[in-house]
């Protein structure tokens, strides 16, 4: 039986304490109760909540299901979403984002990002070896995490060395810590806004001298996209590319410490590095809920959801589901987690997916194996977890060895 408003559930948003890797456990409830229930959203639309793997997978690959920011409700907080900035195309629907989708897709390929491994080795290297020479205590998040894939994402589009710093920046007004949930969205917004004023400079400059990267690619490539897009593109790839990663890298490690055999396993065992990418994907989930809207109503797991009602679907619970994953809460490197739902599902799933796997294949080896002594320098209590934020993770991530 469908819910009613009285019935509905909100979004559950609140860890269990002493549990920083694991979904709220109304989740586990809910998905148990039904695969799809009826949800209040926090601007009071009575929209749904999918939280098995079956159902929020076939979902995301439902283009009858939109992406597009203003035709959906918030799921974290009393927000009226605006259109997505010109160039962000992950919340545009077809033919508008695969005009976009097609121009980069060949920019990506597994087999490209392979070639960059070298330059991540590198990068790594330099941080690891920085790491060994300041000696610890160390955050984790400043020496590490956030530095490999800044570096990777300006090298690939292009940001020269001497505004890198700049660029940081840019992406650290979006993560205060200290911010209300409405507070956070004003500030990603703002902090768009100042990059995309970067991204222009930097169209400008390549226009009169490109060089070799993805950003001189499109600017000289016989596309259409006119300057605000490609502002609008450079942009998005320069956030999207940096703020999940990061926050693998960082929440990730913190996973490991606090799961000493499959620390030791990584560390014991380097080749395991593919299948314990897949699995912090999968376990972790930090991009733990997504939203669709309905173009038309579509019956789904039984129910009817009608036009212009809002999905939120719940990654970390259906990356969870034990008729999908077998013993699903626990953390195993061993185990195949391919199928898992962290870099999306469908026409958006993530572009940058290869880029980020590589990273990480290389990184979190090379981390473990360089410092097997590497420990939490703080209580694990005491590490600041990124809580009501789109990409959780942890702001940082004190360790020592």
């Amino acid at each position: 039986m469908t819910e009613t408003s009285d019935t509905a559930t909100r979004l559950p948003t609140t860890r269990a304490p002493g549990r920083p890797f694991d979904p709220p456990g109304e989740l586990a409830a809910l998905r148990e109760r039904a695969p799809l229930v009826r949800m209040e959203f926090p601007d009071g639309h009575l929209g749904w909540l999918a939280t098995d793997y079956a159902t929020v997978r076939a979902i995301l690959a439902d283009q009858r299901f939109t992406s597009r920011h203003e035709l959906m409700h918030y799921a974290l907080a009393d927000i009226a979403l605006p259109p997505a900035p010109i160039g962000q195309f992950l919340a545009l629907d077809p033919p508008d984002h695969t005009r976009f989708r097609q121009l980069l897709i060949g920019k990506f390929t597994a087999r490209r990002m392979r070639l960059l491994a070298e330059q991540v080795q590198e990068i790594t290297a330099e941080h690891l070896d920085a790491m060994e020479r300041a000696g610890g205590p160390a955050d984790l998040v400043n020496a590490f995490a956030y530095p490999i894939p800044a570096m990777m994402i300006c090298e690939l589009l292009g940001v020269p060395r001497d505004d890198r710093a700049q660029f940081r920046g840019l992406m650290e007004m979006q993560t205060d810590p200290d911010l209300s949930p409405d507070e956070q969205f004003e500030q990603v917004y703002a902090g768009f806004e100042a990059l995309q004023d970067y991204i222009r400079g930097l169209v400008v400059a390549k226009r009169t001298a490109p060089t070799d990267d993805l950003l001189s690619d499109l600017i000289t490539a016989d596309s259409d996209l006119s300057e605000d897009e490609l502002v609008g593109v450079g942009a998005f790839l320069l956030g999207a590319g940096l703020e999940t990663t990061a926050n693998m890298f960082a929440l990730g490690t913190f996973a490991l410490l606090r799961h000493p055999d499959q620390f030791a396993a990584l560390r014991a065992e380097p080749g395991l590095a593919d299948r314990a990418v897949e699995e912090l994907m999968r376990y972790l989930s930090i991009v733990h809920t997504y939203s669709r809207a309905a173009l038309e109503d579509v019956e789904v797991a039984g129910e009817v959801v009608k036009t212009g009602e809002t999905v939120a679907l719940s990654v970390q619970a259906a990356n969870r589901d034990p008729a999908r994953f077998d013993d699903p809460d626990t953390l195993d490197i061993h185990r195949n987690a391919v199928g898992q739902l962290g870099f999306g599902h469908g026409i958006h799933q993530c572009l940058g997916q290869q880029l980020a796997r590589v990273e990480m294949r290389v990184a979190l080896p090379a981390l473990v194996t360089r410092f097997p002594t590497l420990r939490l320098a703080v209580s694990p209590s005491e590490v600041p977890l990124r809580e009501q934020m789109d990409v959780y993770g942890v702001h940082k991530l004190p360790v020592t060895w």
